[in-house]
């Protein structure tokens, strides 16, 4: 068993000067940093994300009369609460949990930034990914293309129109290894996967890539736009085969998020998972009134990847979840 870090101390140290960076982009800007829980009595309902969980016993409880607890899978809701609260424009670098399979890309355990900017739409804040990445990597402006349209040249089908048998006969002409597929009936989870195998892998080569105007049905907690129904006002992020951020102009609604998160709850219960307990907190703090923003979480150690040329995660970060 090892116990060096993964990562050289030359990363290590390159690791540091980006965070360096990162912090003073957004000191120039008054962006505040702030520091929330990594704990949480409440996790997200999101079918394809699994959190980590833990029981918490205060002093002199016995174990009937645990709390379970979850570890964040991004500081999303925690930060929403201080906006509510009054906290204007933040910012936060920390770690996030999922507890899904390690690999080239994955740690269970990783740093995400995630910052939120008051009166931005979704468009604004593209913008200023688009200058961070200039600023890290020294490359040119972000290109900006729909969802629709990268679905459209990538996969050849509309993806604002088209039926499953539509994505199930796509996996098919482009030969997919993917028999599953045929068994599949969540619209979402072909789109997804044929985004992942045919879309993400062609974009972003040389320049970032803003794919944004995801279908309505992938908002998460982006609002739905005023103009075209069928999509949200979600971007995501991608550079050199990444994909490295996700974006919201951000639902302040609370009647609308209670029922998203209770629908992901039933799709949850109809793929024979459990449901989960819905973020109250989150819920009030919309009810109380969020001002209108948009935010966007970041994937630090993918982005050192890219900084430092890596193979894979376990080249930027000191200690995986295989030497932990």
């Amino acid at each position: 068993m090892s116990w060096q870090p993964s990562a050289s101390i030359e990363n290590l140290k390159i690791r540091a000067k980006t965070l360096t960076t990162i912090r003073n982009f957004f000191a120039q800007r008054n962006v505040l940093e702030v520091d929330t829980q990594a704990m949480s009595s409440a996790t997200v309902t999101d079918l394809h994300l699994v959190s980590f969980t833990t029981e918490f016993m205060s002093a002199g409880a016995n174990a009937s009369s645990s709390n379970t607890l979850y570890l964040q899978t991004s500081p999303e809701y925690a930060m929403k609460r201080l906006l509510a609260a009054g906290s204007g424009c933040i910012y936060q670098i920390c770690k996030a949990f999922r507890n899904e399979e390690s690999g080239r890309y994955h740690n269970p355990e990783f740093t995400i930034l995630e910052w939120y900017r008051l009166g931005y739409d979704h468009f604004d804040l593209m913008a200023e990914v688009s200058m961070l990445m200039e600023e890290l990597f020294s490359c040119k402006p972000a290109e900006q293309k729909t969802y629709q349209h990268a679905f459209i040249d990538h996969v050849g089908l509309d993806p604002l129109q088209c039926t499953l048998q539509d994505l199930k006969q796509a996996v098919l002409d482009h030969k997919l290894n993917a028999d599953w597929a045929q068994c599949e009936n969540n619209l979402d989870t072909l789109l997804q996967y044929l985004f992942v195998e045919l879309v993400e892998t062609n974009i972003g080569q040389t320049v970032p890539c803003m794919i944004y105007n995801f279908p309505a049905s992938q908002a998460s907690l982006a609002k739905i736009s005023a103009t075209d129904g069928r999509v949200a006002e979600r971007f995501e992020l991608y550079f050199k085969g990444l994909e490295l951020a996700n974006g919201f102009h951000e639902l302040t609604d609370a009647d609308e998020q209670r029922q998203r998160f209770k629908d992901d709850n039933n799709l949850r219960v109809a793929n024979h998972l459990m449901a989960k307990p819905i973020d109250q907190h989150l819920i009030s703090a919309l009810e109380s009134g969020l001002p209108a923003c948009s935010g966007v979480a970041l994937g630090i150690d993918r982005l050192l990847m890219l900084a430092v040329q890596a193979n894979n995660i376990d080249e930027v970060i000191a200690f995986p979840v295989n030497r932990a």
